[in-house]
């Protein structure tokens, strides 16, 4: 694969663990320019350290995405960093394991802070940056959740789906001509997401999902999602059985709820 990021600037959310840290020392790789977004400092030091050994250049950014204030500070801090950014990364997420009967407003209220009002506002406190130097590419971490209802996910499935819906409008007003958007939709990876999952109780899932544990590699997952920054695509669906759910949902929708309903 060519490596067209070499000292290209890119701010990656959620980068402490997952795919998003999985990422991070892909494009350190490539000698890209490296700024690392997520609340915890120690973790993020260490991801920091790990892509260190591939880049010169890479620093840290401790930023809450549900925080409008620490969004709008922190991504003019990023700019600083190397006096602009090329590639924005929103990553940052957290699942949902519960009910939707038993999920209090407050939990779906929580995962759309940071699944999609996250996203939204680190997206619109750059996009006069990208409009100033006429270019600029967004990378956005949304799932099969984004595209179809599971049981168990019902704020991180309405999360999702606003993502989308924000995002392909994005792409189809096109405001800066050489901003590229792209829209990645993962079903299952194998990444620790599911331990801090949240569920009716308020209280984190606190285990790895047995679904999550067979998932995709999450190496595989973020060598797809690279290669999907290099050829720009707006949208590319990295997943297995969830693809498959998918097409029974667009063409056997009888079927497709028989067997989501398995999912409770």
């Amino acid at each position: 694969m060519i490596k067209i990021y070499t000292d290209k600037v890119i701010l990656i959310t959620g980068a402490s663990s997952g795919i998003g840290r999985e990422l991070a020392l892909l494009l350190a790789k490539e000698k890209a320019r490296l700024i690392l977004a997520a609340r915890n400092r120690e973790t993020l030091e260490a991801v920091r350290s790990a892509c260190l050994a591939h880049t010169p250049h890479c620093e840290v950014l401790v930023m809450d995405v549900t925080n409008e204030t620490q969004v709008n500070e922190g991504a003019q801090q990023a700019i600083r960093f190397f006096g602009k950014i090329d590639v924005l990364v929103n990553n940052a997420g957290v699942t949902q394991r519960s009910k939707l009967i038993d999920t209090p407003v407050s939990a779906v209220r929580q995962l759309m802070e940071v699944n999609f009002f996250g996203p939204v506002m680190l997206t619109k406190a750059l996009l006069p940056h990208f409009r100033e130097q006429q270019s600029g590419q967004i990378i956005v971490i949304s799932s099969m959740a984004g595209l179809m209802g599971y049981p168990w996910r019902s704020g991180y499935n309405a999360a999702k789906h606003a993502l989308q819906g924000y995002f392909e409008t994005l792409q189809t007003e096109q405001p800066i001509p050489r901003l590229y958007t792209t829209l990645i939709c993962p079903g299952r990876i194998h990444t620790p997401i599911t331990y801090a999952a949240i569920t009716a109780s308020g209280e984190p899932y606190g285990k790895m999902d047995p679904g999550q544990a067979k998932g995709i590699p999450v190496a595989v997952c973020a060598q797809r999602i690279l290669k999907a920054m290099h050829t720009r695509k707006k949208l590319v669906l990295i997943a297995r059985e969830e693809r498959i759910l998918l097409w029974f949902k667009r063409f056997f929708p009888v079927l497709f709820y028989l067997i989501a309903r398995k999912g409770n």
